[in-house]
């Protein structure tokens, strides 16, 4: 008997201002939801990968994840996950852009020179300029 499911995937042509090469993760968790983080990370290397420009964009919590040494100091690793560490490093190898909300960035008294390398600050405005330009995005 021959399947009639479709087997083919129909991308539909991109709405008016969207960028097809564009891809947007979004991430407010951080140390308390280290599952969530890693997830994060994982899906914007895996876009990366695709050929999309991803850009991880952290706000709240996610913000702490993003200073330099707060991942050695606060992380409790679990035997057989990836560290967030490595995910964050494989990101970065795949060239995902990091940006963090320059309004979390102020409210946590943190700077520019507190982020990891590479990492960038970013207003409000440039997440929902990306977003509404986008092919797709992800919250965790």
């Amino acid at each position: 008997m021959r399947s009639t499911m479709d087997r083919t995937l129909t991308i539909p042509a991109p709405a008016e201002g969207c960028r097809r090469d564009l891809f947007i993760v979004l991430c407010a968790s951080g140390f308390e939801n280290a599952a969530r983080v890693r997830s994060a990370l994982m899906f914007a290397a895996l876009a990366a990968s695709a050929d999309y420009r991803t850009i991880l964009y952290c706000i709240q919590s996610a913000v702490d994840v993003m200073v330099k040494g707060c991942i050695e100091e606060q992380e409790r690793t679990q035997p057989g996950l990836p560290t967030i560490r490595q995910r964050l490093d494989e990101a970065l190898e795949m060239g995902v852009e990091i940006q963090c909300c320059t309004q979390t960035m102020a409210n946590k008294n943190i700077t520019e020179a507190d982020l990891i390398p590479g990492v960038k600050p970013a207003g409000a405005m440039a997440l929902i300029t990306l977003t509404s330009q986008a092919a797709g995005s992800l919250s965790f």
